[in-house]
């Protein structure tokens, strides 16, 4: 039996990188005073297709769906978002006196895709959303929290994109620009392209298949299309990146794959080499209508989402090695049973006061227990033998320097806790 083809098992030596990557995104939110959200791994369908939008990829082709034993459509969550905006609106959190409410959340999603490096049919999402404030500022902090993210772990071949999708009017009078465009070459398009003309043609923009045909170069871009107050909007949101020192660049073709995006939208990319074809590593922007259309009051919002799989990859691409400490505080090597007894009772002590220890449970001799402590690469090997526990003591070896010492067992927990 093999795990199903888009996922992954990760092993003990992969799986702590995780949990470093994962604790440091969860301090930096803490930060930024983002608090953790836990949403169901699957919700209605109805939420993806409402949320998400039924004319993206994502739902018309990519999404889990199945019927439950109670004839209810149900779906593996695709993306965050929607479902934290759901929650948002379930629990009344639009009625805290505190706002915005500032929000992250880490956990698997699901698509039906091809898969490839860096892109699994089950992935993780590292993403944060920021709803109840239209104020320019909040799209630059969401910014910098991502930026942040990717810095704070080592990261420096980053390419951040912006753009701005305008309000309801800007995007109508873009929207006929990109039909008028796009018509007279329609059936040279693919087919995605052809029904996204009549559907959303924002996203013929973001087409992989299209984007080197002649007619991508000279489409009208949105920019010349930004009303009054938008363009303003557009121009804080840069004024208050530029106050805040992150490089940027203005890409008008940039788009974003969901419907529910309006005014800022941006990427994050890796510059690396040998990081591959597709150099996104996150992406996200504001979303104004979305608490409206999954029944809450008129709400703004603005996040972002990242794969974990693809900051590890960034990671290795630019040859980042993670602080983590995969040494073992303390092996303890006891040699017959009155002293294997008494082993287990030290460790337990030993664990309840923090120290990380561990013991053999094979019955292996004294010179294979040495070699254990070695692979573990124990900082400290405790003995325990006849003459030892005889003598109510425990040998002390510093694996470093190669120093030893008996110590009394009552005074061994502070003595190791200075050590240490």
């Amino acid at each position: 039996m093999k795990a199903p083809r888009g996922t992954q098992d990760l092993l003990p030596g992969v799986s702590d990188k995780w949990q470093y990557v994962e604790g440091k995104l969860k301090e930096l939110s803490n930060l930024y005073q983002y608090k953790e959200i836990r949403t169901p791994i699957f919700e209605h369908t109805e939420l993806f297709e409402r949320g998400v939008g039924d004319t993206t990829d994502i739902v018309q082709k990519e999404m889990y769906t199945f019927t439950d034993k109670g004839d209810r459509s149900i779906t593996l969550r695709p993306e965050g978002t929607a479902s934290v905006v759901r929650a948002f609106v379930q629990h009344k959190l639009f009625g805290s006196p505190s706002q915005p409410t500032k929000l992250f959340y880490i956990g698997p999603m699901f698509r039906y895709e091809r898969p490839q490096q860096g892109r699994m049919r089950q992935f993780v999402q590292y993403g944060v959303e920021a709803l109840g404030s239209a104020d320019p500022a909040i799209d630059a902090e969401v910014i910098s929290l991502a930026m942040n993210a990717y810095q704070s772990l080592g990261l420096k071949s980053l390419k951040l994109v912006i753009n701005s999708l305008g309000d309801q009017e800007s995007r109508e009078n873009h929207r006929q620009a990109l039909i008028d465009h796009f018509t007279p070459v329609k059936e040279e398009l693919c087919s995605d392209c052809q029904t996204r003309l009549e559907q959303n043609p924002l996203r013929v923009l973001d087409c992989k298949k299209d984007r080197d045909h002649e007619a991508m170069a000279t489409a009208p871009s949105i920019l010349d299309y930004l009303n009054e107050e938008s363009s303003q909007y557009f121009e804080k949101v840069q004024a208050y990146l530029d106050a805040m020192n992150i490089s940027y660049i203005v890409d008008k073709n940039l788009v974003r794959g969901l419907d529910y995006y309006n005014h800022t939208a941006f990427e994050i990319m890796s510059d690396a080499q040998g990081f591959g074809a597709i150099t996104t590593l996150s992406g996200g922007g504001r979303y104004n209508g979305l608490v409206q259309e999954l029944g809450g009051p008129e709400t703004p919002g603005i996040g972002f989402a990242m794969s974990i799989e693809r900051l590890l990859m960034a990671l290795e691409a630019e040859g980042v090695d993670l602080p983590i400490d995969e040494r073992l505080d303390c092996y303890v090597i006891s040699i017959g049973d009155e002293a294997n007894i008494k082993a287990a009772s030290i460790v337990n002590k030993l664990r309840e006061s923090g120290i990380q220890v561990d013991k053999d449970y094979q019955g292996k001799k004294m010179k294979a227990q040495f070699k254990a402590a070695d692979r573990l690469q124990a900082k400290f090997v405790l003995v325990l033998g006849e003459d030892e526990l005889a003598n109510n003591q425990i040998a002390v070896k510093n694996m470093d320097s190669g120093e030893q010492d008996t110590i009394e067992l009552e005074q061994l927990n502070g003595y190791l806790q200075r050590l240490l």
